[in-house]
């Protein structure tokens, strides 16, 4: 009796963490959808994120393109031979349409790109992700990265 009290305990409190993406204000689901695009590497569906006028800025690392074109050509060069890519969102909100996303980006993938030729390295660096979105047209104004290069660096010179 005393077991599966503790159990039905652990089913009600696991529940609300539970919470499904339609529960989420549409300018979190549209964060969501675009951040899925960007590190499955759906270059179809991403590029319906961007316009002319879509700025791409990496402020940490002093990189900014702007208009489709230049962000897609962008991210395909830095995709490159990624094995995996992924985002592990920890804590999320918003302010009208200014989403700010604050968690770890994780790279798998040749170490060519990170100065260690001949293998395949493995970080999670993180970070914050701010993303300013035109909810009318459902795209991305500007993705802004402020991520900490530091602990990357800390992590490469073990590998």
């Amino acid at each position: 009796m005393r077991l599966k009290f503790l159990g039905l305990l652990l089913i009600f409190f696991s529940l609300p963490s539970l919470a499904n993406i339609g529960d989420m204000p549409k300018e979190q689901q549209l964060a969501i959808k675009y951040i899925q695009a960007l590190t499955h590497q759906d270059y179809a569906n991403l590029s319906g994120f961007y316009n002319r006028e879509s700025i791409f800025n990496d402020r940490t690392a002093g990189r900014k393109y702007t208009g489709k074109r230049h962000i897609l050509q962008f991210l395909k060069r830095a995709h490159r031979g990624v094995l995996e890519y992924n985002f592990n969102i920890e804590h999320m909100f918003n302010s009208g349409s200014l989403v700010v996303l604050i968690g770890n980006y994780r790279y798998k993938g040749p170490g060519e790109l990170f100065g260690k030729p001949g293998r395949i390295i493995d970080i999670a660096i993180p970070g914050v992700t701010t993303l300013s979105l035109d909810m009318t047209h459902e795209r991305v104004k500007e993705h802004q990265d402020l991520m900490d290069y530091q602990t990357m660096a800390d992590q490469l010179s073990v590998q």
